[in-house]
């Protein structure tokens, strides 16, 4: 890293690095040390952008879910029928999954860590309550476009579909645990939320 980077872009090289070695590693296991080696900083450098590593996690946190969030309103936006954005906001999810696995690492050690951390319990409880939010939202705007049966319940289906994408999370950790019905689950989820056949568009 370059040592005249500026103080915000060097924040933001330390957080993207951090992200990385968390996911491969876990909140708990990984070192600041180390971090800071793969961020080609000092310690004491990390320490004046980050309080702790706990500070440094949640960051990591934030900063994930930012970015997530963004790609989701990329793709509601790009897709001019109501009744394929939650489709399409899990196709952007599994995408961007496949080429840097961070967000789900991160979310499942942060939800199997919480227990032993009451700071960061606090955190992902509101952490999750946002990305339900988010979800909900997005249900209700398509319910009002008609593209999800107008007797479904938004607040219930977008705590369905954060449980469906951990579900995959967690069967990636296990080597592919529900793969083989990860496909009719997904055409279940859309026959039930729009009332179409999974082969319509």
């Amino acid at each position: 890293m370059p040592a005249r980077l500026p103080a915000p872009e060097r924040r933001a090289a330390v957080l993207d690095c951090a992200c990385r070695v968390f996911s491969r590693g876990s909140y708990h296991g990984t070192t600041t040390a180390e971090i800071a080696r793969a961020a080609g900083v000092t310690e004491p450098i990390l320490y004046r952008h980050f309080e702790s590593k706990r500070d440094l996690y949640l960051a990591c946190l934030d900063e994930t879910w930012a970015e997530l969030r963004a790609l989701w309103d990329d793709a509601v936006a790009a897709e001019p029928d109501a009744a394929n954005w939650v489709r399409a906001m899990a196709q952007a999810f599994f995408r961007s999954e496949k080429n840097r696995a961070v967000i789900s690492n991160l979310w499942v050690q942060a939800l199997s860590e919480a227990g032993l951390d009451d700071e960061l319990r606090r955190y992902m409880r509101r952490h999750m309550r946002e990305v339900h939010a988010y979800v909900a939202a997005v249900i209700e705007r398509a319910q009002a476009e008609g593209g999800v049966l107008a007797d479904r319940d938004p607040r219930a289906e977008a705590w369905l579909f954060i449980s469906v994408g951990l579900l995959k999370m967690i069967s990636a950790r296990l080597g592919g645990l529900v793969e083989d019905d990860f496909p009719a689950i997904i055409a279940s989820r859309r026959r039930w939320l729009t009332g179409r056949d999974p082969a319509e568009s």
